[in-house]
């Protein structure tokens, strides 16, 4: 017997819900929109309509992966992030909500007062805080810099999806080392580098450890290798009283600070995510 595209999704719903997935509205939303190959305006506006058998495998063929502990976005290979659409692949780690609290910051720091800055995004991954910081400002220049090719396959996928060429590019750096000459200068640097310390990786959640590039996790013993290379080794790109902002892991705010005051950054603030944990570290150069 045909099946709707809502058959189809109350199905995939009701298996999720049973297995004990919290979000499993919106994930049933995402894995049937995604079988279809409709954007989610679509798929909402068509639910009622009936389709073929091919969707329907789709979708359980997607819930099984999504039940062995897979997340929804590598199964969609879709996410959305500060209203953007961005593209992943297991090259890159999820965008998570939290970092959204990280662009607002950049935002603030530059609308009204320098709306064609000159944005470096370093350890940028997918893009995404690039390309959100490039979307809300028409007029700024971003550069999203990763040490992984891979990953930068990604951030030149989603900088031509969200149609941000040439204003956008992508270069292939490791922040652990020195920047090379030919980069210039910035207003500013925004980061959320690799901060787990390497002897927790084993106690993330199954979701991250199994599925996430540890690349873009491990920040050293303590966590804290890539703010110190950073502070060490690019301060100097950033021109004088520009930002260097960073994400930061819980309970690392404190360290983070006393690395900025030890590199000579002033006006140095922190930034609270949705939970009031210290998200966001800031200073000037």
């Amino acid at each position: 017997m045909p099946k709707t595209y809502n058959d189809i999704y109350i199905e995939a719903r009701k298996k999720l819900r049973d297995n004990g997935v919290a979000a499993h509205n919106l994930e049933a939303r995402l894995i049937t929109a995604h079988a279809a190959g409709k954007p989610m305006d679509a798929f909402l506006r068509d639910i009622n309509l009936y389709t073929s058998d091919t969707v329907a495998e789709k979708v359980y063929e997607m819930v099984d992966r999504r039940l062995k502990g897979e997340p929804v976005a590598y199964i969609t290979g879709d996410w959305e992030f500060y209203g953007i659409p961005i593209s992943v692949t297991k090259d890159v780690l999820i965008p998570r909500i939290d970092t959204e609290v990280l662009v607002d910051t950049a935002i603030t720091a530059l609308k009204g007062r320098k709306m064609d800055a000159r944005v470096l995004d370093l350890c940028a991954g997918s893009g995404c805080i690039g390309c959100a910081i490039a979307k809300e400002l028409p007029a700024a220049h971003v550069v999203l810099a990763d040490k992984s090719r891979a990953a930068l396959g990604v951030a030149k996928q989603n900088v031509l999806r969200n149609k941000l060429t040439p204003r956008v590019t992508c270069v292939e750096i490791d922040a652990l080392s020195a920047p090379p000459m030919m980069l210039g200068s910035f207003d500013l640097l925004v980061c959320n580098p690799p901060y787990i310390p390497t002897s927790e990786l084993d106690g993330l959640d199954e979701s991250v450890k199994n599925y996430e590039p540890v690349l873009a996790l491990d920040g050293g013993e303590d966590g804290l290798d890539f703010y110190r290379a950073i502070l060490t080794k690019w301060r100097n790109v950033v021109r004088i009283g520009g930002l260097i902002i960073f994400e930061v892991g819980i309970g690392q705010a404190e360290a983070v600070v006393k690395l900025m005051r030890l590199a000579g950054l002033n006006n140095i603030g922190c930034i609270k995510d949705t939970l009031g944990i210290d998200r966001v570290v800031y200073g000037n150069v």
